[in-house]
């Protein structure tokens, strides 16, 4: 398969005569979470923390970098429940009050901390933040960020990766193609909808490979994919330059393999660079620890407390207490982090290179929300990582389609990456267990009736044609692997069971109506409005190819 020639600045650094490469892909997905009836749901608030935690992190990391003329290069996958959710007017506005609330919360707080020097400069460090961030969003992108994304990709400094449309673990879909050509389908549809072109590379969710997929990312026209590291590693036959540089599957597709040791680094919860003690608790908030009339407006509907971002304690160590955060110690150490994580990338590459011809990689891929809003400190150290690695004379960043496009690709080792996921233990556990196994008989059921009615109504029109999109938006909403997860994980389990169960009755409604050749307008208007995702689907997504 041929990899298109990205956007490339000559001036940058852009010819293969360095020693090492280091790829930095980012996945940023959040869960479809919108209810018209509850204006303060406290499960919104992972979009609205991502938001501003992460992703207009993000944006401020590529600015300022471009301003300093640092070279840099990011892939970075945008899920299409993300892209819709940053565009949907309720959330935006939901947002916005959510920001009001943290910068009157902060005035509460300058004047509550007026007698501590070390609270009070925190304090005001995180206003000044909210006002920043608030400002940057409306002003500065318009209230829509991803043409901030698109404009950094049109500069070749950013690659946008695709993914599927609601985040599904496709390996456990694989025996109903009609299921997976959707989640495609759909995926592509919205991509070209946010970005005007066809992506190169497809994130697997979850990282959930199984050799079935390959023909799909064929028919599909993609170019590369991502593995975990034991996917290429135990694979048929296993990987020659191991994770170090990209194979061939039989049919043509590029596949990368993430650098184990290089995402222990950032995730592993005992020795990760953002567990260090000296970086701020992002569970330590106020909105836990004051009386409940002072943070009344971070009181959900049901009185529960919520977080206010106003977090003042470090992590600390089994050791010693928490203490005061200190920014100017976390950039430090943030600086020692940096310099250890090059060079223990450059330390493998140079390994792996005496083995090699060919450049090899570090290729090093995470979910986005390490960075930001669970890593308070994550945004400072990749700038701080594009900063430092400019100084490396024999190393460069590229993202996967720029460095497919100057390899030798005739040379590409041809093979079959074994079955391998993200999850706990490498492969499908944290998606099917006795927490969760109930799910698939049931969405299984469900996708065999969406397919049967798609056929038997091929070519409505005016409401039937509604009911339909609906269905097909109810039945791909119930594929998203992060109920799944959270039930695994034990994680908001009562709300992802809720999610789940009703998107799997309202599917049923839907076929039992079709049935009896009636429904209710007005509560298939009220379900357009509430799961108004994917707007112009077409529900014979779901047909079967001839």
């Amino acid at each position: 398969m041929e990899i298109a020639n990205p956007v490339i600045n000559r001036k940058e650094l852009v010819t293969m005569d360095k020693r090492y490469v280091i790829s930095v892909v980012l996945n940023a997905h959040t869960p479809f979470v919108r209810h018209l009836e509850l204006p303060q749901n406290s499960e919104e608030r992972w979009f609205f923390e991502s938001l501003s935690e992460t992703y207009l992190p993000l944006l401020e990391v590529f600015d300022r970098l471009e301003w300093d003329r640092i070279p840099f290069r990011v892939g970075l996958c945008l899920s299409p429940t993300l892209c819709h959710m940053l565009r949907d007017e309720l959330l935006i506005q939901r947002y916005l009050e959510y920001t009001d609330k943290q910068i009157e919360f902060g005035l509460q707080e300058l004047d509550r901390t007026c007698d501590d020097e070390g609270f009070q400069t925190l304090a005001k460090r995180f206003y000044d933040k909210a006002i920043d961030r608030r400002h940057s969003f409306t002003e500065r992108h318009g209230k829509n960020i991803l043409k901030a994304f698109d404009y950094y990709q049109r500069k070749g400094k950013l690659e946008l990766l695709a993914t599927a449309a609601t985040h599904g673990f496709l390996p456990f879909y694989i025996d109903n193609p009609e299921a997976i050509q959707a989640q495609f389908e759909v995926a592509l549809s919205s991509y070209r909808s946010n970005f005007g072109k066809h992506p190169q590379g497809f994130w697997l969710p979850e990282l959930g490979w199984t050799q079935e997929l390959e023909r799909y990312l064929r028919a599909y026209n993609f170019g590369y994919t991502i593995v975990n590291t034991h996917g290429l590693i135990l694979g048929n036959p296993a990987a020659l330059k191991g994770s170090f540089y990209p194979i061939k599957t039989p049919q043509g597709i590029f596949v990368f393999a993430r650098d184990h040791y290089a995402y222990q680094d950032i995730a592993d919860k005992e020795a990760g660079f953002g567990y260090h003690p000296v970086y701020r608790d992002n569970d330590a908030d106020v909105g836990y620890e004051l009386s409940a009339e002072t943070v009344k407006s971070f009181l959900d509907p049901a009185g529960r407390r919520t977080p206010t971002g106003y977090k003042y304690q470090t992590l600390g160590d089994w050791d010693c207490k928490k203490q005061t955060y200190d920014p100017h110690k976390a950039s430090e150490q943030i600086q020692k982090q940096v310099r250890s994580f090059l060079d223990r990338r450059i330390e493998g590459l140079h390994a792996a290179g005496k083995y090699m011809d060919e450049v090899p990689i570090s290729f090093c891929a995470y979910n986005a929300n390490a960075f930001g809003r669970f890593w308070y400190e994550g945004p400072e150290f990749l700038e701080t990582l594009f900063r430092e690695g400019a100084k490396y004379e024999d190393l460069q960043f590229m993202t996967p389609a720029e460095y497919l496009y100057k390899q030798d690709l005739s040379t590409v080792q041809t093979m079959t990456p074994c079955f391998s996921s993200g999850g706990f233990n490498g492969y499908a556990q944290t998606w099917l267990d006795s927490s969760n196994d109930w799910i698939y008989r049931h969405t299984a059921r469900s996708l065999e009736r969406m397919t049967e009615i798609a056929e038997r109504f091929p070519d409505e029109t005016g409401l039937k044609e509604r009911v339909l999109n609906q269905a097909a938006r109810e039945i791909l909403l119930g594929q998203a692997s992060d109920w799944t997860k959270m039930l695994y994980k034990q994680e908001s389990e009562e709300y992802a069971r809720e999610q789940i169960e009703e998107n799997l009755r309202n599917f049923t409604t839907i076929y039992e109506a079709l049935g009896s050749n009636y429904i209710s307008t007005e509560w298939l208007t009220t379900l357009e409005r509430r799961h108004n995702i994917f707007p112009a689907i077409n529900y014979r997504v779901f047909r079967r190819k001839r």
